[in-house]
Formats: structure tokens, sequence, C-alpha cells
């Protein structure tokens, strides 16, 4: 008959305080891996964020920056409307068709097509705020160009100029040259804010403070000196 076998040194298993240190140090780097991971979610996250407002913006900007150089095309004036022009939005009129024989309308005399009376401002809202794009003739008139803009500034001026770009007041500061009224002006200089608000809790891991995202576009009237042919 065999005997049992007796346990000895060797066929020992781990005690009670060895499994609770193995458990607490297991728990130790769980927990450090845990929070390094939603740091790192948390970092992807604002990232991503910050890149597509600025995609958006910058297809804003641009769409902007090209319609508002055509501004007074075949007009006796710069085709900016100083009624409705100020720092925060432009109107821009201008007559792109009016030597295009190959229109089939019979309004090429005057602005009054589609494309040719537009205003850009920012319509606040809720959670966020809009760059609309406003076309007086058109069918569909309101067109937002971006959804995540908070703050448009517009500065007019009657040559070119250089400036600093403060991008804590998302604004441009220290112009070479004095602005003039929009009536007068050959140059604008664009600037587009996002902000971006802050992520998880100062002194967390992976906190990103709340920034700004500031984009500038220089646009010269090429129009403002001809004259109506």
């Amino acid at each position: 008959m065999h005997q049992p076998l007796k346990p000895t040194r060797h066929m020992a298993g781990f005690s009670l305080l060895e499994l609770l240190i193995a458990m607490t140090a297991t728990l130790v780097i769980l927990g450090l891996a845990a929070s390094l991971l939603a740091s790192g979610f948390r970092i992807r996250d604002r990232e991503e964020s910050a890149s597509d407002a600025a995609a958006d913006a910058q297809r804003a900007l641009n769409i902007m920056s090209r319609e508002i150089a055509n501004a007074g095309f075949n007009l006796s004036t710069n085709g900016v409307v100083a009624g409705d022009s100020d720092a925060s939005s432009i109107r821009v009129r201008s007559n792109l068709n009016k030597f295009d024989t190959t229109a089939t309308n019979t309004s090429r005399s005057g602005v009054v097509d589609a494309g040719e009376d537009l205003k850009y401002f920012v319509n606040p809202a809720e959670k966020t705020a809009y760059l609309v794009r406003y076309d007086a003739n058109a069918a569909n008139k309101t067109t937002v160009l971006a959804n995540r803009i908070d703050q448009l500034r517009l500065h007019y001026f009657s040559q070119k100029v250089t400036y600093s770009t403060t991008i804590g007041d998302c604004d441009i500061s220290g112009a070479s040259s004095g602005e003039v009224n929009p009536s007068l002006t050959n140059y604008i200089v664009i600037a587009l804010c996002v902000q971006l608000p802050a992520s998880g809790s100062p002194g967390s891991d992976g906190y990103q403070p709340a920034s700004n995202i500031l984009l500038v576009s220089d646009v010269t009237l090429r129009n403002s000196t001809l004259r109506t042919y």
C-alpha cells in the first residue's frame, strides 16, 4: 500500500503575506498602466479635436479670402460695404459676370446674381459658434463655413502691412500702419480664432490646459484701384 507523500520545503506554496504583496504590486502596476492609458487617450482626443478645428477654420478662411479678394470687380468702388462691415463682420459686392456674354441671364449689368453680394459673420450658438456666409442673391442664402469658430476679427488698411500675432488674445497687434474706413481699404487682414477648452483636471495625468488656435490671412483687394470700363 502506497504511503501518502509528505510536503517538504520545496513543495510549499506562497504564504499569505507573499500573496498579499504580489497582489498589491499587481494592482499598483495595473493602476499606473490604466492612468497612463487614460492620459494617452485624453491627449489623443485633444490633438484630434485641435486638428479638426484647425482644418475646419482653414477651409473657411480660404473661401473667405478668395471671395473677398474679388470685391469691387466691375464696380466703381472697392466693393466693401462700409455700413455692413466692421471688426467682426464684412460685406463685399462685385459684378462677376458683367462681361460674360455666355451667361444665360440678362441681369449682368447689376449686382443681383448669386456670389456677388456676400456677408461673413460669426453666429454664436449655445455650445459653439458658426462662421456664416450670407449670399443675398442666392436661393439658399445662408451657408455655414465652419462650426468651431469662436472669434472673427477683420482689420482694414490702405496698404500692405506687417504685424504680430497674439495667440492669447486671438488677434493681431502692432500693425505697421493705422486702420482706415472699410470703404477706403485696399488690404484686409482676417484673423480666425478657435478656442480649445481644458481637458481633464489640473494636476491629473494628461491634463491639457485651455488654448487658442489662431489662423490669419492677408487679402489684397486687387480691384480696388481699377476703374469701371
